[in-house]
């Protein structure tokens, strides 16, 4: 899918809080934006509050632009595979829920087909199965602006130490050759 008539595509992922991913992605190089928002549900237009009474079906996800120049598809996937438990179902560490759940939407066949080849050699990774819900993407809803680059802001200390610094130094330990470079 391009945006702006660049080189561009997205894919919407989830893993658990979006907090989470959106940090994570934030450092690749090669991705351009990472929106945090809701998918993979019924209900039009939810909002935080909406998707945590875990009645919309939604999960907490990210989308992501990026460069398939700079960065393929099955690279980022490679990375979601290993920053959270793709084998816990409904829940990441301390965040229990369908909102919370693995999920991956595609856009078109080809991501399809990519998101199906990545799933098999990751299974390879764990000793349980992974339970990551696959589909096509119906709708994205932006979050709300509180939830975008949320890492950055400051405002929960306790749940990004606790929670997204592991996520952060697990990228940073696997992955350096794909990150960014300081300051981009």
């Amino acid at each position: 899918m391009n945006h702006d008539g660049a080189n561009r595509e997205s894919i919407v992922l989830g893993g658990g809080c979006f907090w989470c991913l959106d940090a994570v992605y934030r450092q690749v190089a090669g991705v351009s934006e990472v929106i945090s928002g809701y998918a993979g549900g019924e209900m039009p237009n939810p909002s935080y509050l909406d998707v945590a009474t875990k009645l919309t079906g939604h999960a907490e996800v990210v989308k992501l632009v990026f460069d398939p120049k700079i960065i393929t598809l099955a690279d980022l996937l490679e990375i979601f595979w290993v920053v959270h438990d793709p084998t816990m179902k409904g829940r990441q560490l301390y965040d229990i829920g369908p909102e919370y759940r693995s999920i991956i939407l595609y856009q078109n066949e080809e991501q399809r087909r990519i998101v199906e080849e990545s799933l098999k050699s990751a299974q390879k990774l764990y000793d349980k199965p992974i339970v990551t819900e696959v589909k096509s993407l119906s709708a994205f809803y932006e979050a709300e602006p509180e939830h975008q680059d949320f890492y950055s802001s400051g405002a929960r200390p306790d749940y990004c130490q606790i929670v997204i610094d592991p996520k952060l130094a697990k990228l940073r330990q696997k992955f350096t050759a794909r990150l960014k470079e300081p300051n981009t």
